[in-house]
């Protein structure tokens, strides 16, 4: 029986090489830049913060393809019926596979995964200066390494 792919990396995958060097480089480029103005680090960690990522992006789109092909079923053409079929069709597809027909579109647009956005949150928190309380606390303590741990990844 074949395994399913692991939940983190299934969309990269399922992504062509070309685009995910795409969004890759521009990730580099990005970390580059604020590494040259770590004062604008902040606003960047908020805007990552509101960032939509692919499952949420193939979600509101499934949501308003589904939701608009209810209603027309249902006040107009029951034909229309089939498109929320479709969509959960797809929804299945990506949720086992980690790729459905809408998802190359949603990358080439440049839309990121979870695990890509927050990549980049790390590498940002890293320049500013977060982890140091961790390294600095690795002659403490597992207790106090853990509580550093976790105010860095806040």
């Amino acid at each position: 029986m074949p395994t399913l792919p692991a939940t983190t990396g299934r969309v990269r995958r399922s992504t062509a090489e070309a685009v995910n060097r795409r969004i890759q480089d521009q990730l580099e480029r990005d970390v580059a830049f604020y590494a040259e103005h770590p004062e604008r680090i902040a606003r960047r960690l908020e805007a990552l913060d509101r960032e939509w990522d692919t499952e949420r992006t193939l979600e509101a789109n499934a949501a308003t393809l589904a939701l608009g092909g209810t209603v027309l079923g249902l006040l107009g053409d029951r034909r229309f019926l089939a498109l929320p079929a479709m969509v959960a069709g797809f929804l299945l597809q990506h949720a086992v596979q980690g790729w459905c027909p809408p998802l190359p579109i949603i990358r080439r647009l440049g839309v990121r995964t979870a695990e890509e956005i927050n990549r980049e949150r790390t590498a940002l928190k890293a320049l500013r200066g977060d982890f140091a309380p961790v390294v600095q606390a690795a002659a403490g303590d597992a207790q106090a390494r853990a509580a550093a741990a976790l105010r860095a990844a806040a």
